[in-house]
């Protein structure tokens, strides 16, 4: 099989530095995981796995993994602000599976990234180290030589086919390997918090995702029936002055407070005392990649979370890259042909993210021209308006390596 037998590092192991890692274990690669935190470690709550990221998922075999710890909503109630009842239903369910091939889900990020781990261990050809102290890259004749500081202060030294920076926003293999920008702040922050079932119950369906849309920011909440819990996100938009680390703020402040709706008072005060804040940072490397030294995910093109599309971004890399990776003649071609693939896509998901950032904190009267238009599009018009993001399959069919490449959990 082609490239069997080359060896490829990924700095990071999230959602898209672990599904790389599957990826090229099923391609033949040896893979190394490296990872600073001391155990696999997702920042934040929910996600939403939409059908163009669950088919990559599925194709890895994660398929029943994913179902027992996921949820699939019914619709997506979209509230203006203020109202009582939901100006349209976003149809779900299984109109997503009839349409797209596969569901549209929601589910803890940790759960995913249990489920990711669990998989990437029962291959032999995929090493994981974690508590990474640093590590380093660089390119010259003769390839990729890399070298990583572990946590038992032993420098490991190889060369290799590849080296891939999997690792997040704030990435040091854009910015300090590859000598690309830091993460620009949006301006907005994300408020998050895991809410007991119980404390919501009457407040939110249990059987949909729940948008409620307001002058200057907007809350998201979803269900996650496994964990009896509801995942909320308000986003805000805040100044950098009041984001100061040493004194973080410790609940959202809202504007227009006198003029909120009882739903969201009640959803704000369930979650009292157990708000966390993320700061929305977004990327826009215009270099991906030097020589044997790439980038994938956030890393590459974090955006604004406002079409839920962030970690499926991520994910459809990795599926995109991994059979060029071992198929390309070096390492080089394969990041520009990937590149290549994926700017465009990547550019027009961020576009509609900002857009819809815009489109739901708009103030009166610009939202009369908001609302009427999601009311006549109706219940089913996201599945034609988003066919394009939903539709796309980046999933190859990957050859499984023989039976002796991989082992048991057990």
């Amino acid at each position: 099989m082609a490239g069997t037998g080359r060896t490829i590092y990924i700095a990071g192991a999230g959602i898209a530095g672990m599904t790389l890692a599957l990826a090229l274990a099923k391609f033949g690669a040896t893979v190394i995981v490296a990872e600073r935190n001391k155990k696999v470690q997702e920042v934040g709550a929910g996600l939403q796995i939409s059908p163009n990221a669950r088919r990559v998922l599925n194709q890895l075999g994660l398929d029943k993994a994913i179902a027992q710890k996921s949820f699939e909503p019914h619709g997506i109630d979209v509230y203006p602000f203020r109202a009582t009842k939901p100006l349209v239903t976003l149809e779900l369910g299984n109109i997503m599976r009839e349409r797209f091939g596969a569901p549209y889900t929601v589910m803890h990020r940790a759960d995913l990234a249990e489920a990711l781990y669990r998989a990437c261990r029962r291959f032999a050809n995929i090493d994981m180290l974690f508590g990474v102290r640093g590590f380093d890259a660089v390119n010259h004749e003769r390839g990729t030589s890399i070298i990583v500081d572990e946590a038992n202060g032993n420098a490991r030294s190889a060369r290799v086919h590849a080296f891939i920076g999997a690792d997040g926003v704030n990435s040091e293999t854009r910015t300090r390997v590859l000598n690309g920008p830091a993460s620009t702040y949006s301006g907005y922050v994300a408020w998050r918090s895991t809410i007991n079932a119980d404390l919501l119950a009457g407040i939110l369906p249990g059987d949909r995702t729940s948008v409620l849309m307001a002058p200057g920011f907007h809350m998201v909440c979803y269900p996650l029936p496994h964990r009896r819990q509801f995942n909320i996100a308000l986003f805000v938009k805040e100044k950098p002055s009041r984001l100061n680390p040493d004194d973080p703020p410790k609940e959202p402040t809202l504007p227009w407070a006198a003029l909120r709706s009882k739903m969201l008072d009640a959803i704000l005060d369930a979650g009292k005392g157990s708000w966390g804040y993320w700061v929305c940072n977004t990327v826009d490397a215009p270099v991906w990649s030097d020589g044997g030294v790439g980038l994938i995910g956030d890393a590459a093109h974090a955006m604004l979370p406002f079409q839920a599309q962030g970690a499926a971004m991520g994910i459809e890399d990795a599926a995109i890259l991994a059979p060029l990776l071992m198929t390309e003649p070096d390492a080089a071609s394969a990041f520009r042909r990937y590149e290549a693939m994926r700017r465009q896509r990547v550019e027009r998901v961020r576009n509609l993210s900002n857009s819809n950032g815009f489109a739901f904190h708009l103030e009166w009267p610009f939202t009369l021209a908001r609302d009427a238009t999601i009311a006549l599009q109706g219940s089913r018009g996201h599945l034609k308006r988003l066919a394009w993001i939903y539709s796309y399959d980046a999933a190859p069919e990957a050859t499984v390596p023989p039976p002796d490449r991989a082992r048991d959990l057990h």
